[in-house]
């Protein structure tokens, strides 16, 4: 009985000598989005069709969290923008627009993992448009979106790079009356609403252009909210 009792014992501390880990429970990561492109994305199909093939191969994304961590890294409160440079006009269905090149500007207000969370966040959100970043920048980022009545009124900028100003679309900006939601948005999101651009503005490096686009229908304000990826927990004591 001794004997039995002592070979038990042996493999349940063999068992606890293994090293092994867990998956702590997913979670959320949600907050503001805006994203401004070269192209008009509301609009009609004799507008679209002059613009594709000669512009739209410009964007800039951004996104606020407002909670959540990614990598088991909180980013609450952090901000992260992705300037863009494609082959060819984003969202065209009938041609490839990759490969794109990518500058990324991360919050000057976050740590180093916060920072290198907040990278692979957004390339985790944007795939096969960031999977070749030329540059990762900080700096000061500001993002406001606007609720309620001023949704569609909102603000972005990012040092002395980048900055977006937008504002709802009225009556006065419909040109053909056939207008629509032309190109969707470039990342998943919960919520999205075209918006009129009253400025778009890169003054950056690494892309080997810059820009300053007004006055068009060209961006999108909204939410997302993601399944952030699973942490692993050691239980190696």
């Amino acid at each position: 009985m001794n004997r039995v009792f002592g070979l038990v014992v042996v493999c349940f501390l063999g068992i606890l000598a293994i090293p092994t880990t867990m998956t702590a429970g997913s979670s959320h990561i949600l907050g503001d989005y805006m994203e401004a492109r070269s192209a008009e994305v509301y609009t009609g199909f004799c507008v679209a069709n002059s613009e594709v093939g000669l512009v739209g191969d410009q964007a800039i994304l951004a996104w606020k969290v407002r909670e959540g961590s990614w990598n088991g890294v909180s980013l609450a409160g952090l901000s992260v923008v992705a300037v863009v440079k494609a082959k060819s006009t984003l969202g065209d269905p009938y041609h490839n627009p990759y490969p794109a090149k990518a500058v990324l500007i991360v919050d000057s207000r976050a740590t180093v993992e916060q920072q290198a969370a907040l990278q692979a966040f957004a390339q985790s959100m944007g795939k096969d448009l960031l999977k070749d970043v030329l540059r990762v920048e900080t700096a000061s980022i500001a993002i406001e979106v606007g609720e309620g009545a001023e949704h569609g009124h909102s603000k972005l900028t990012a040092g002395s790079q980048v900055a977006i100003e937008t504002r709802s679309i009225g009556g006065k900006d419909h040109l053909c009356g056939n207008e629509d939601v032309y190109y969707d948005p470039l990342v998943p999101l919960i919520h999205a609403m075209p918006v009129f651009t009253v400025n778009n503005q890169f003054a950056g490096s690494g892309l080997g252009v810059t820009w300053r686009l007004n006055d068009k229908r060209s961006s999108f304000v909204g939410h997302f909210s993601y399944q952030a990826p699973a942490t692993l927990i050691s239980l190696n004591r």
